[in-house]
């Protein structure tokens, strides 16, 4: 882990203390910030609390603010010159495009809303499931749901229909927005199929949907129940092209939105978004983030499915009147440099997206991105898990050509957005590569040890947030207790009025104040008393020439309580060999010391991975200790399990 700043031009940081200044402005007095930065978007009631505090750590914001998140992003735009602005260009994984403007979109939602309310008769405070994939009507029905005042629960497309029944179920949502299909990989994903077992399941629990809205996207050959089913297109032809839907007035603390994301347990939690306080944080955040310009193209490569979707390629950017890119497929389909050419061909301004789709892209090469006009990249981003030092030199250097500053952003679905990273829409700190440098106004962020102590520069703990903000969830749907247990009792006092949220996320703070995030709590190997986080291996092995991708996780051992074994990816051109892992063992030993030194390390030709990319280490975790995996329908490719199998095999007879 290098603590050393990269050494970009002095014009990327004209003034690096002006940052320092406005955060520490921010966060002298929280409420009179927000409440100055709230001001800025549009309501239709002025709030007379900016934060209630009586009843934490159930927060409320903006407490007696009334509005609705269409204003902000769609109907402001109205009249204006953004009007006929592109909103999203969009692109199917076999080539077919389609351009809205914002007027487009505005018409749309209108009509969706129309017809959701009027036919559909879904009222205010209904929860409405959507289970679609990339195309443009997964954020026209997320709008036409807020517009209305509903509540929307999005389902990843890649989720199993069990997945799907239990979010229903637990949602208690009665309307579903699905589709035929989509495109992966050259073959089409029979969506409409997972989505009449989800319905049949939710059904056995209790809980009938009473309409499936389908959208005809892939034309495959689908079961029809004329009276559970409607497809989208027939719903739409019944309303009028120019209809007004009036965006229905919401409490700033009301529910916006639901979204399910997995804990320790096998139940997901669904995380609760307020409309005032989320619109408030994402708005500022995302103005922050990337310093929106209107001539920017913005992409952010990732799915809806996910908060950093919602966030990053639904609110946030509408709310700034940017023109985006939604792609449908996968990243390397129909060959590695797809997601190259695209930012080629629109002209993408500002790229945000995964480490992991990083390290998947850089593993075919540099010739996929040799020769490419990259010269409108002003700005990258990283999300969703810490970025290996290796992989962010290489992303700053052959696709930001040594220009384009890097926004390194450590945030969860439950904070809303962005917590920790650079801020250039403000004033750009040095950028240290594998940091995620540091938070972002108005959060209170720190590292505390075991014990509740703050830890020291270089001291490793866990990353705690010691004040509220706009954007964190108001809890989790039907189960208080478990929103408390889970984010609120780790370092909380609540006998003496303290309450500290905790991400479960290991961290270190360095002597600039710099946060290092080392992966989840949870993902932190205990070997013989040592706490070793699982990133901090693979970010060792990744600094190896050989290797494209390390998954680390823990073996059961029985004199060190668990030692580490790790399951690599070769870089093309390099072949497994006894020398080769011995060369990894001593790469690891040499980094992190003799008790980091991996038991095994095991070859394979795939890591199992979620379609957004998350290496799932729970499946590597019950190969090894022979136990079953369990539910696989959400990988990108099942065959990963049968390589990591095979890989075992081989380790036993070796």
């Amino acid at each position: 882990m290098s603590e050393e700043a990269l050494p970009f031009e002095e014009r990327y940081y004209p003034d690096a203390e002006k940052y320092l200044g406005y955060y520490r402005k921010s966060i002298e007095n929280i409420e009179r910030f927000w409440d100055e930065r709230a001001r800025e978007l549009v309501w239709l009631k002025p709030w007379h609390q900016v934060l209630d505090r009586e009843k934490a750590p159930f927060y409320r914001w903006f407490v007696g603010g009334e509005t609705n998140i269409n204003l902000n992003a769609l109907d402001r735009w109205i009249g204006t010159s953004v009007e006929n602005k592109v909103a999203y260009y969009w692109e199917g994984e076999p080539g077919d495009r389609r351009v809205l403007s914002y007027g487009d979109l505005y018409r749309e939602v209108n009509r969706l809303a129309y017809a959701l309310k009027e036919y559909i008769s879904v009222k205010p405070g209904d929860r409405v499931a959507i289970y679609l994939p990339m195309i443009p009507e997964l954020p026209i029905s997320m709008l036409a749901v807020t517009r209305i005042g509903a509540i929307h629960s999005v389902v990843f497309s890649g989720f199993s229909s069990w997945a799907l029944a239990d979010r229903i179920v637990d949602a208690k949502a009665d309307v579903l927005i699905t589709a035929d299909g989509f495109y992966r990989r050259g073959r089409i994903v029979d969506l409409k199929k997972n989505a009449d077992e989800a319905v049949k399941l939710a059904a056995d629990q209790g809980v009938r949907v009473r309409k499936v809205i389908v959208v005809k996207r892939a034309g495959n050959e689908v079961r029809w129940s004329s009276e559970l089913n409607v497809w989208y297109h027939d719903l739409m032809k019944e309303v009028p092209e120019k209809v007004y839907v009036k965006p229905e007035p919401r409490k700033s603390d009301d529910v916006l939105f639901i979204l399910y994301t997995s804990g320790t347990t096998g139940k997901p939690k669904g995380i609760m978004h307020s409309v005032g306080g989320y619109m408030t944080y994402v708005y500022n955040v995302f103005r922050w983030n990337w310093d929106p310009r209107p001539e920017d193209v913005f992409w952010t490569a990732a799915d809806i499915g996910w908060i950093t979707g919602h966030t990053y390629i639904v609110y946030g950017p509408l709310m700034h009147g940017e023109t985006q890119i939604m792609y449908e497929g996968a990243p390397d389909y129909p060959n590695p440099g797809r997601i190259w050419e695209m930012v080629e061909r629109y002209g993408v301004t500002v790229f945000y997206t995964s480490p992991t789709l990083l390290r998947l892209l850089r593993k075919y090469g540099d010739e996929w991105v040799e020769g490419r006009d990259f010269s409108r990249l002003r700005l990258l981003g990283t999300v969703g898990e810490p970025i290996n030092p290796e992989v962010w030199k290489w992303y700053y250097e052959k696709i930001g050509w040594k220009s384009a500053p890097i926004v390194d952003t450590w945030w969860q679905t439950e904070t809303g957005a962005a917590m920790i990273s650079p801020a250039p829409g403000i004033a750009l700190v040095p950028l240290k590569p594998g940091s995620a440098t540091l938070p972002l106004p108005g959060i209170v962020a720190d590292v505390l040890t075991s014990d509740g102590r703050q830890a020291g520069p270089g001291e490793k703990g866990y990353l705690v947030v010691r004040e509220p903000w706009p954007g964190m969830m108001l809890g989790i749907w039907g189960d208080p207790d478990r929103y408390v247990r889970t984010y609120w009792t780790r370092f909380s006092r609540p006998e003496e009025g303290v309450w500290i949220y905790y991400p479960a996320d290991y961290a270190v703070k360095d002597s600039d104040g710099y946060f290092w995030i080392l992966g989840r709590a949870d993902e932190v190997l205990n070997v013989a008393g040592h706490r070793i986080g699982t990133i901090e291996l693979e970010d060792a092995l990744l600094t190896h020439p050989a290797v494209s991708e390390a998954a680390v996780v823990g073996a059961p051992d029985p004199v060190k309580g668990e030692v580490p074994v790790a399951f690599v990816v070769l870089r093309a051109g390099y072949e497994p060999s006894e020398k080769l892992e011995k060369e990894l063992r001593e790469t690891v030993r040499r980094l992190i010391g003799p008790i980091a030194e991996p038991s095994r390390i095991y070859f394979v030709e795939k890591l199992p991975k979620t379609r957004s990319g998350k290496i799932m280490r729970r499946i590597m975790i019950s190969l090894l200790r022979g136990q079953p995996v369990g539910d696989v329908t959400t990988l990108e490719d099942p065959s990963a399990v049968d390589a990591v199998r095979k890989a075992l095999e081989r380790g036993k007879t070796g």
